[in-house]
């Protein structure tokens, strides 16, 4: 890592021993049941926010966002509970107040030190976020009822993502080249209209087929994420703060997303959103309740949108952050969609393929 000159220096970070810290007052006691949609999407993702010091310095920092935790945890104080597992095998919250981990590090350096965003191709992500950081020379163990988490990265499964040689790349798409991208997507004819996620799904996931050389029988499988919020009969009331969302499928063989336009993509991703209604909700929960069953990701792309979220707004009194976003993908078949720039209309699509494969994607990219 650079340090202004030709030298360079190891990033050192000192972490302390993880603390508890409460809610301010006395929160309601017993047990806070998750809903089916809270259970089948249970996936933990790490985020980071990094703010510039100038606006209020560092020294009472850790008092401040501390202070301000514990008075959220009196509205959330879910949060302040423990997760447990019910009598018919469910995950369940134990409201029991003792309050959120929180853990203090410092590092050796500062923000400006670092080559911001090279690491991820100016992906809102600092580059010592890599896999050094991934695995704490000394990871806190903290033990729940029931469970007990150690390394970071295998609460997140993020270790699969280094099982073998993996690239990870950011590719920034601007508003002209999502225009771009509609365009080509409906220049045939077969389709009238369709949104950016739609032309930009169909064409990551037609371009990641064709990374992977995946064979022309072989099945492939699109999964994505529908807010059901507005789509429940009546809709999900403001507020609500469990998971609202279903995901959906698209599904054919390699051949065909491969030999046909891009059209071809774009109709099952429109597809696969129109399925998303009332009874598809209802139903998707039912079969969870019944099966317990969670969609295999085997020959599989998951995308999840991020670009309506706003982190980028996030402000705990040093102002908005100057970046915002994951610390790694939660699983290697994963796909982030990030807003980007300053009027969040671009978008950064985050993955991982092995070397070979991310060679092929970066040439596809180029439209």
């Amino acid at each position: 890592m650079a340090d202004g000159s030709d030298n360079t220096f190891q990033l050192n970070v000192n972490q302390n021993e993880p603390t508890l810290v409460p809610p301010a007052e006395k929160t309601e006691k017993g047990l806070y049941f998750l809903s089916d949609l809270d259970q089948n999407i249970a996936v933990i993702v790490r985020t980071i926010y990094c703010f510039k010091s100038d606006v209020k310095g560092n020294e009472d920092a850790v008092e401040v966002i501390k202070d301000a935790l514990s008075k959220v945890l009196v509205h959330y104080y879910p949060l302040a509970g423990r997760l447990t597992i019910s009598s018919e095998g469910k995950l369940i919250v134990d409201c029991t107040g003792e309050g959120a981990v929180f853990v203090e590090a410092e590092a050796n350096c500062a923000i400006s030190e670092c080559q911001i965003g090279s690491a991820y191709n100016n992906l809102e992500v600092p580059p010592f976020l890599d896999r050094s950081m991934l695995k704490a020379r000394n990871p806190p163990k903290i033990e729940f009822p029931h469970h007990e988490f150690a390394e970071i990265e295998d609460v997140s499964n993020s270790s699969k993502l280094y099982e073998e040689e993996m690239h990870f790349r950011s590719f920034c798409f601007d508003p002209e080249k999502l225009e771009q991208l509609k365009e080509k997507a409906m220049e045939d004819g077969v389709v009238a209209k369709c949104t950016k996620f739609e032309a930009l799904s169909a064409f990551v996931w037609k371009a990641r087929c064709q990374a992977l050389r995946m064979l022309p029988d072989q099945q492939t499988k699109l999964l994505f994420a529908v807010d059901g919020r507005s789509r429940f009969v009546p809709p999900i009331p403001e507020g609500y703060f469990g998971n609202g969302i279903v995901l959906t499928n698209s599904l054919c063989k390699a051949g065909e997303l491969l030999d046909n336009h891009l059209s071809f993509a774009m109709e099952l991703v429109q597809e696969a959103v129109k399925l998303v209604s009332d009874s598809y909700m209802r139903s998707a929960i039912d079969y969870f309740e019944v099966t317990r069953a969670r969609p295999s990701l085997a020959a599989t792309l998951l995308i999840t949108t991020w670009s309506r979220l706003s982190f980028h707004t996030t402000d705990f009194g040093w102002g908005e952050p100057i970046l915002s976003g994951p610390v790694a993908l939660p699983e290697k078949e994963v796909i982030l969609f990030l807003s980007h720039g300053e009027d969040r209309k671009s978008i950064n699509v985050l993955l991982g393929l092995p070397a070979s494969a991310m060679k092929i994607f970066e040439e596809l990219m180029q439209i």
